[in-house]
C-alpha cells in the first residue's frame, strides 16, 4: 500500500468517524459500500473492516457521552440484550439468509422513518438550542427490543451496527430525546460489531485486510472524538436532517442493489 492510499484510508475513516459520532449510526453505511466500490474488497472482508470501524466509533464516543450524562446506560444495555442476539443470529447464519428480503424490509422502515423525521425536522427548526437534555420517560419497550433485534441482525448482515433502526425507533416510538437516542446509539454499537466481527474474524474475513483497516479505525477513533465533542453544540434541526439524508440515500442504494440483484 502507497502512503498516498494510506492518507486517503485515514481521512476517510477521520470523516465517517464524525458522522458516526454526531448521528449516532457508526459510520459503517459510509465505509461499507465505498471499501467494495472504489478499494474493490470482496463485500465480508468490507463489512468485517466496517464492523472494526464501528467499534472505534463506539469506544471513541462512549467515554465522551456518558461522562455528560446524556447516554442512556441503562435503556441501552437493556436494548442491548437483544441487538447482540440478533447480530451473533445474522453472523452465523449469514450464508443461508435470504437478504433481498430482508433489505426490503428494511429499504420499507427507512422510508417511513424518514418520512417521520421529516415532520419532525420542520417542527422543530425554530426551536432553541437545548444544551441540557429534558426530562423525559421511556415507553414501548417491547418494540424497542424487537427492533434491536433486527437492527443486531442487520449489523451481522450488512455492517451497519444497527444505528439506522435504534435511533428512529428510540426516537420516534420509545420517546427518547434526540441527543440521547443518538449517544445511547453509540453506546450499544461497539458491543453490537463487537458480536459479529470475531464470527468475520474466525472465519478469515479480516485478516488478509489489516493493512487496509490500520488507518482506516484510525482515522475513525479520531474522527469519533472530534464528533463526540461538537455533537452538543448542533441543533436538533440539523442532526434530523443528517438523518433523513442518510436514511434515505442508504434506502435507494439497498432498492438498488435488490433490483439489480446485489444482494441475492
Amino acid at each position: 500500500m502507497t502512503l498516498g492510499v494510506a492518507f486517503l484510508l485515514v481521512v476517510l475513516g477521520f470523516l465517517a468517524g464524525g458522522f458516526g459520532a454526531l448521528a449516532g449510526l457508526g459510520g459503517g453505511i459510509i465505509l461499507t459500500p465505498v471499501l467494495a466500490i472504489y478499494f474493490h474488497l470482496p463485500i465480508h472482508q468490507a463489512i468485517g473492516i466496517s464492523l472494526l470501524s464501528v467499534i472505534a466509533t463506539s469506544t471513541a464516543t462512549s467515554s465522551q457521552y456518558v461522562e455528560h450524562h446524556v447516554t442512556d446506560v441503562r435503556l441501552g444495555m437493556t436494548l442491548e440484550l437483544a441487538t447482540t442476539m440478533g447480530a451473533l443470529i445474522a453472523a452465523l447464519v449469514a450464508q443461508h439468509m435470504n437478504r433481498r428480503t430482508l433489505a426490503v424490509l428494511f429499504v420499507c422502515f427507512l422510508a417511513y422513518s424518514a418520512a417521520s423525521m421529516v415532520k419532525k425536522a420542520w417542527g422543530s427548526r425554530q426551536e432553541e438550542h437545548q444544551t441540557t437534555v429534558p426530562d423525559y420517560k421511556v415507553r414501548n419497550y417491547p418494540l424497542g427490543l424487537g427492533a434491536s433485534l433486527i437492527a443486531g441482525g442487520l449489523s451481522g448482515l450488512l455492517g451497519i451496527g444497527g444505528g439506522p433502526i435504534k435511533v428512529p425507533v428510540m426516537y420516534l416510538f420509545m420517546k427518547v430525546p434526540l441527543r440521547v437516542a443518538t449517544a445511547t446509539s453509540n453506546f450499544m454499537i461497539g458491543v453490537t460489531a463487537a458480536t459479529s466481527a470475531y464470527i468475520y474474524w474466525g472465519r478469515g474475513d479480516m485478516k488478509t485486510s489489516v493493512a487496509i483497516a490500520a488507518p482506516l479505525v484510525g482515522g475513525v477513533f479520531a474522527g469519533s472524538l472530534l464528533g463526540a465533542r461538537l455533537a452538543p453544540k448542533v441543533k436538533t434541526f440539523y442532526i434530523l436532517v443528517l438523518l433523513i439524508v442518510v436514511m434515505g440515500w442508504l434506502a435507494a442504494e439497498m432498492l438498488y442493489k435488490v433490483v439489480t440483484g446485489g444482494l441475492s
